[in-house]
């Protein structure tokens, strides 16, 4: 069995995979992660192996710690002890995000190039698919919540208000004005960016999306082909394979 883990800013998602079957899956808030709660949402710990990606340092060398205590054996970390195998055409590749990577990797695993891959998490991520399989690059946007939480913090008169589908999309009170803004705003940024990706790496690029909003924003994207939410589990799934074989 193998225990990937994905370590976000806002989330971190576990999945314990038999072979190439995601058999369990459960996600922890990053800020209230605890060595008590990975116990009781981990049960009996039968994992051979534990792979980690992460973007926040600190909660990697916390979880790394718990992980020992819990199975006596140290996780391997992505871009450390396991590099993602794919070709990095980033102009200085080590500032890529190991989850960009993870990602893109697990798409042309899953899906034939060339791909464009969108993260609706903490921050919206785009990240460009050559049809050799390359990784181009790609943009990096404030997410959803930040974007609504910005609205509040930088205004004097705008509410706090929590990310949820609008109501309407004409906005008829100042939350719904909000929420509208925000979910077709970034729908409609998501559809042109994909036609415009498009006519740089080809009209038959797929868009395969994931992350934590995705099912809110779907809905509302014409230019979405596949969503996977466990696009990240399984790329980490797919690189550790590759590691046994």
């Amino acid at each position: 069995m193998l225990l990937a883990i994905d370590i976000g800013n806002t989330n971190i998602n576990f999945g314990l995979f038999m072979g190439k079957r995601l058999v369990k899956k459960f996600v922890i808030p990053t800020a209230f992660y605890s060595f008590k709660k990975l116990k009781v949402r981990l049960g009996v710990f039968k994992a051979l192996d534990v792979v980690i990606c992460s973007v926040v340092p600190k909660v990697t060398v916390v979880l790394k710690k718990d992980l020992l205590r819990l199975s006596g054996r140290r996780p391997y970390i992505i871009g450390k002890d396991l590099i993602v195998p794919l070709k990095n055409l980033y102009r200085n590749p080590k500032q890529v995000g190991q989850d960009r990577l993870v990602n893109a990797y697990a798409a042309v695993m899953l899906y034939k190039a060339p791909l464009i891959v969108v993260d609706f998490g903490t921050a919206v991520t785009f990240d460009l698919i050559s049809k050799h399989k390359e990784y181009l690059g790609g943009m990096i946007l404030p997410g959803l919540a930040i974007s609504l939480d910005a609205l509040a913090q930088r205004t004097a008169l705008l509410p706090k208000v929590k990310l949820d589908k609008p109501k309407e999309f004409i906005g008829r009170d100042t939350k719904n004005s909000m929420l509208s803004g925000i979910v077709n705003g970034f729908a409609a940024l998501t559809d042109d960016l994909a036609k415009r990706i498009k006519d740089k790496i080809g009209r038959r690029a797929r868009l395969i999306a994931t992350g934590g909003n995705i099912l809110l924003i779907s809905p509302y994207c014409k230019s979405i082909d596949k969503i996977d939410r466990d696009l990240t589990l399984k790329g980490l799934s797919f690189i550790y394979s590759g590691l046994k074989r």
